[in-house]
This record gives structure tokens, sequence and C-alpha cells, in this order.
């Protein structure tokens, strides 16, 4: 069936455009919009696995993917507690689309911070007329995480051409844009950036994502065959990390954010559950049974302990949020880097535990009825778990504790 396109004011921008949302308000009832038109179809999804395209072509026309683009290049720059926001919202409809843009509100910073005007003002033409940027970092194989294979290499025609292997391509498959981590040929075999069409000659994106969990990301594999580069679309990405920054915090804000919108969303169904569906296993109070499980006494004190570990999370991804945006991509300090990375990765750390927590929990309190497979509430049990092993939690804790006991600032590569 198809989707209702909410769609339906674009303002002065004509009719081939999203709107352009100005304040937090207009974005986060955008967002609100957006998960009550795909919310329908979310447990099918899943289910089926598979590219959601009609559901991104949906998000694409939203106008909410423009919503981070820069005001000096016409963007709305609504900050960090606007785009976790909107983030949650979504994530605790489909968490699935709500991560598909993660990178597309990530890498492009590096451009606007290091690219030319020329280079800007392209992409941020092509986000504020609906295009996604996917990504293509990961590599499988190699020593550690950023021993990468792929190559950002000169020909003898004198152009750069990129080839390699990508996986964990979150979004790659349906974005305009495809932003690629390669070494280049220098002796030092540095880091850049490469923006690349998808739709470039010697770009192949696969649909090969199997995961149990977060299936509807399609986060397979993408292969580059001596791809021709436009030069000012490569940034010297390594510089990102030679001082004090929050990249990494930027990233791991949305990360947080698909957490604490899982956490929200099967604390939701285990409630419509409870209401509509659920029937009491023993008497809730002496001389009668009661009329729902919604009414018997330990399910509304586990239910209500659940519901606080949700709100609290809620609260630290909300801080997580204002750190940032009190804190420059490049602070002028260590020490005000580690504040706003200490404080995403609080939330990160928080809202992955109570995610997973509360998908399981959410049994517990419903009881066996609930696991009958044509409700796939399982989903959120493995959407929780699938994304939340992302990047080790432990690690969070430890350089959390590590500052809060000694004062040791946390590694300044890479994500916290």
């Amino acid at each position: 069936m198809p989707l209702a396109d909410p769609i339906t004011d674009p303002g002065d921008r004509g009719p081939s455009l999203p709107p352009l949302l100005r304040t937090h308000e207009e974005a986060v009832a955008a967002a609100e919009t957006y998960a009550a038109a795909i919310a329908p179809g979310a447990a099918d999804r899943d289910r089926e696995g598979g590219v959601p395209w009609q559901e991104l072509a949906l998000l694409d026309r939203s106008g909410l993917l423009a919503i981070t683009v820069p005001a000096a290049l016409d963007g709305p720059e609504l900050g960090y507690r606007t785009l976790a926001e909107v983030v949650r919202i979504i994530a605790a409809v489909d968490p699935s689309i709500a991560q598909v843009p993660q990178v597309h509100f990530l890498f492009p910073l590096v451009l606007w911070e290091l690219g030319s005007p020329e280079a800007r003002a392209l992409l941020s033409s092509a986000v504020l007329a609906g295009g996604r940027v996917g990504n293509a970092q990961a590599e499988r194989g190699g020593q550690h995480a950023q021993d990468l294979r792929t190559r950002l290499l000169r020909g003898a025609d004198g152009r750069l051409r990129l080839s390699g292997t990508k996986y964990y391509c979150t979004g790659a498959i349906s974005s305009e844009w495809i932003a690629v981590s390669a070494i280049d040929d220098s002796p030092d075999e540095r880091q850049q950036l490469v923006y690349v069409r998808r739709d470039a000659e010697g770009v192949e994106v696969g649909d090969d994502w199997a995961a149990m969990g977060q299936r509807n990301t399609v986060s397979g594999t993408t292969t580059f065959t001596d791809v021709l580069v436009d030069e000012q679309l490569v940034l010297p990405y390594w510089t990102v990390f030679e001082a004090p920054q929050t990249f990494g915090a930027r990233a791991q804000l949305v990360h947080a954010a698909i957490e604490v919108g899982i956490a929200g969303g099967a604390l939701r169904d285990a409630g419509a559950f409870l209401r509509d569906k659920s029937r009491p296993f023993f008497e809730a109070v002496r001389g009668g049974w009661a009329e729902r499980a919604a009414d018997d006494p330990h399910t509304v004190h586990r239910f209500g302990e659940l519901a606080t570990r949700v709100a609290a999370a809620e609260a630290l991804l909300r801080d997580a949020a204002d750190a940032l945006d009190r804190t420059p991509l490049r602070p002028d300090s260590a020490e005000e880097a580690a504040e706003a990375s200490l404080a995403v990765a609080r939330a990160k750390a928080f809202g992955s535990e109570v995610a997973v927590s509360v998908a399981s929990e959410l049994f517990a309190l419903t009881g066996t009825s609930a696991t009958d497979e044509r409700y796939n509430l399982n989903r959120h049990w493995r959407n929780a778990r699938t994304h939340s092993v992302h990047d080790p939690v432990s690690w969070k804790y430890h350089h959390i504790g590590a500052y809060a006991i000694s004062g040791t600032l946390p590694p300044n590569h890479g994500q916290l």
C-alpha cells in the first residue's frame, strides 16, 4: 500500500524541493509526521528485510536531511538538540530507518570545515534538494578497525582513482552520494575522505546484509573499482584528529539517539500490549482478579521502573546534545573536547543498556502471548542488541570512570 506523503506545504521553495525547516519546533513536527507515516509498516518491514525504498524517498522529501546545513550555505543550521530529538522520534518507530542518515549528518561536517567554497556549495545544494549521503568506512579483515585497504591513487593520466571494498555501508544503496575513507599514496599513507556519486562508474553497492537486527539499514558491501574522483571532493580526513575535536562525539550522538529511541519504542509497545492484550495471571488484590494485566501492582511497579530508566536515558541524551551545541568541532582545549565527548559517552552507554533491558523485560511484563511472531515484538530486542554492539560500551564507562576518578582525558582519536 503506498505511503501517504505528509509533505504538503514546501513553502516558497517550489513543489520539487523539500521544505526548509527553520526552527526546532518545525523539525520536531516534521519528524513526528514522518514517524507516524512509516509506523504502520514497521513490523512487516523488519520481518521482510530489504531496502525501504518508499520510506526513504519520503524521508528525502521531508526536509529533515537539511536541518544541519550551515546558515552560511543557506541552511537552517539547527543544533544537536534538534538532531538528537529528530533521530530519537524516528528510531522509536523504526531504528533501521533512523540509522540510515547517521553518516549523512556526520561526514558533511568535514566538508563544511575543510572543503573549498565550490565543494561546500555543491554538497549543500544537493542536501537542500533532498540528496542523502551514504556510508563507506568500515572494512573486513585487518588487525584493527582503522587498518584500511581502500586506496586513492593517482594514475598515469594524472587523475585520482578510488579502489577498494567496504562493509557496513549503511544507507549507501539508496543514497545520492557516498562518503568513503581511503588511504592515499603519500609516504605517510594518510587517511582521506572522498565523496563519490553512488551512480558513478565503478561503484557497486550490494544488499548482502544479513544481521539479526537493524535489517532495513541494508548495511552490506560496496565495491569501488578505479572510480574516477573529483579532486575538490577529496578532504584531508587525518587532519580532523590532529587537535582536540568533537567529531567522534557528534557521530556517537546519533547512535545514542537511536538507542534511546529503541528503548522508548519498546516501552510504548509493552504498555499497549498490557492495556489491550495481556491477561492478569494472579489476583491483583485480595478478593478478586484485576480486570487487566495493566492493573497488576507488580507489573505496574516494574513498568514504572523501566519508564524511569527510559526518562533518564532521554535526559542524558538531551544533556549530551546540549554539550555539543556549546562546543565547537575543534575546541580550544582538550578538556573542553573531553567534557562534551564524555557527555555523549554517558548517553550512549546508558542508552544502549536501557534499550536492551527494556526490549527484553517487555516479554516478562506482557507474558507468553507477546512472543507470538505475528506481533514481531522481538524486533525491539534484536535491533537494540545489534545496534548496541556498534562500538564497545565498556570502553565508554572506562573513560568516564578514569576522568571522574583522576581527571584522565579520553583519547582524541576516533569515536569515544
